[in-house]
């Protein structure tokens, strides 16, 4: 499984494999065409009350991944469809937070790897 990260404002390439926004809201100042994405996975975001609480607060970080985590735990089925499509190509998640480190992205990939293994 070759999964990447990515911010919905860089351009896209071949080497993104199946692109998918995991934002629930459609990013500021992204045209639909322009943006090449495959997939936009709303469900999978996390919660409008989660997203507000964190407010990319990077000493939220452990506590948002936790209840992140939870939420993804009883939404199995729009995690299935992502490692389904994972394992098929690469898959690039999609996201529109300014942060490249703390965001939904990259937790979700790192719930995706750990539930693979499992």
């Amino acid at each position: 499984m070759l999964l990447h990260l990515k911010r919905i404002y860089e351009n896209s390439s071949k080497k993104d494999g199946l692109r998918v926004l995991v934002d629930r809201l459609w990013p500021r100042g992204v045209n639909k065409k322009a943006a090449a994405i495959d997939l936009w996975c709303k469900d999978i975001a996390p919660s409008g009350d989660l997203r507000k609480w964190f407010g990319h607060n990077p000493a939220k970080w452990d506590e948002f991944k936790s209840r992140y985590f939870k939420e993804l735990d009883t939404n199995r089925e729009a995690v299935s469809l992502l490692v389904e499509k994972a394992g098929r190509g690469p898959l690039t998640l999609l996201f529109s937070a300014k942060d490249k480190i703390f965001n939904n992205a990259a937790a979700l990939m790192e719930y995706i790897k750990k539930t693979r293994n499992k």
